[in-house]
């Protein structure tokens, strides 16, 4: 069962419908698919994700880390524009649309803070629209770290500083719209600069205050 103590935004106090896990590279919830039933990660890294027109590359809309519900969008329509595919094994538990909505109209407390939560993930998106219109590839990919650390610091999942960091070059290139070999070029700039230190599955800032003046300025 879930544990107390898990992070989510008051959202466990609403009922669940089941719980499962989920493995790694499986999807969570199918883009156009109506969707009955709205998933809350309680551990794991997942990724939600919109298919490009040409159906050749996927956009990385946001990561969702424990603590998130998949989007607040899907309570009101069923039907997502968007996919969820697990990063690592994940842990979801899920919510019928009926209880989240009964919930909200009936818990002022929980609206108010599922409106912030709602107001977080349009933020996010805003965010988004800037770092492929306006940063370079070194802002991009420092703004998506850095975005992470604070995350999973708010959490209580890392001191802010080192982190678990399960991404692939391709997680990084899908979220920030560059190309592989691009990803890994930066990345290996940034190891060698001394900004960061990445492992198999963690990654660690070494100068933030670099990285904070490459992610608003690059």
């Amino acid at each position: 069962m879930i544990s107390p103590n898990e992070p989510f935004y008051g959202f466990e106090n609403l009922f669940s419908a089941g719980e499962r896990i989920v493995a790694p590279r499986r999807t969570i919830l199918r883009q156009q698919e109506v969707c009955d039933l709205i998933p809350l990660i309680c551990s794991g890294w997942a990724a939600c994700s919109l298919m490009l027109p040409d159906r050749r590359r996927r956009l990385i809309l946001s990561f969702l880390l424990p603590g998130d519900i998949a989007s607040t969008t899907i309570a009101l329509e069923p039907v997502p524009h968007f996919s969820i595919e697990a990063v690592t094994s994940v842990h979801i538990r899920t919510v019928r649309h009926e209880d989240l909505k009964a919930t909200l109209m009936r818990d002022t407390e929980f609206l108010e803070r599922f409106l912030h939560y709602s107001a977080e993930q349009k933020i996010q998106a805003d965010m988004l629209a800037i770092d492929l219109g306006y940063r370079s590839a070194e802002g991009r990919i420092a703004r998506l770290i850095l975005r992470l650390a604070t995350r999973l610091k708010q959490r209580g999942l890392s001191d802010g500083v080192s982190f678990d960091f399960p991404l692939r070059q391709h997680h990084i290139g899908d979220a920030t719209g560059l190309s592989n070999v691009h990803v890994s070029k930066v990345l290996v700039e940034f190891r060698h600069a001394g900004y960061v230190e990445i492992n198999e599955r963690s990654l660690r800032i070494k100068n933030q205050t670099e990285l904070v003046e490459i992610a608003n300025f690059g």
